[in-house]
């Protein structure tokens, strides 16, 4: 009977270099974004706010990297998933720390999930931008 798991999680050095780059490539494309990643329990483990960043946007990169790592999808996916059911799409929205739009995406390192990054503070695609340049940069999908 198997009485331990262990989890992987993202390193703390992994995450701020993914910080890093997801926050450079807001300022390539002239937004100022806030960054989240988080382990695969929602923990914080990096998180990077650029300069003139909407104040928002520090909590809600938070929620969106809590709700891809809580799910273990995209945060669009989990609209999607949830959207043709009224009674679930409004349970699951009153949870407290749920973001069901554009910028959260899973962390998988050789094929391991290892956590998540959530993105705020500019356009859903911008966003999604910038957290998919943050995990290419550390070599994550």
């Amino acid at each position: 009977m198997e009485k331990i798991v262990s989890v992987n999680v993202i390193s703390h050095k992994l995450a701020l270099k993914a910080a890093e780059a997801t926050v450079a490539k807001g300022s390539e494309l002239g937004c100022s974004i806030v960054v989240a990643i988080v382990g695969p329990g929602g923990e914080l483990i990096a998180f990077l706010r650029a300069n003139g960043a909407p104040l928002p946007s520090a909590k809600i990169a938070q929620d969106k990297a809590y709700s891809a790592a809580s799910f273990r999808i995209p945060t669009p996916q989990l609209y999607e998933m949830v959207s043709g059911n009224p009674a679930l799409r409004d349970g699951i929205m009153s949870q407290p720390g749920i973001a069901l739009f554009g910028g959260g995406l899973p962390i998988e390192i050789d094929g391991e999930f290892v956590g998540a990054i959530g993105v705020s503070g500019s356009t859903e695609e911008q966003d999604i931008e910038c957290a998919t340049a943050g995990l290419a940069s550390i070599g994550a999908k």
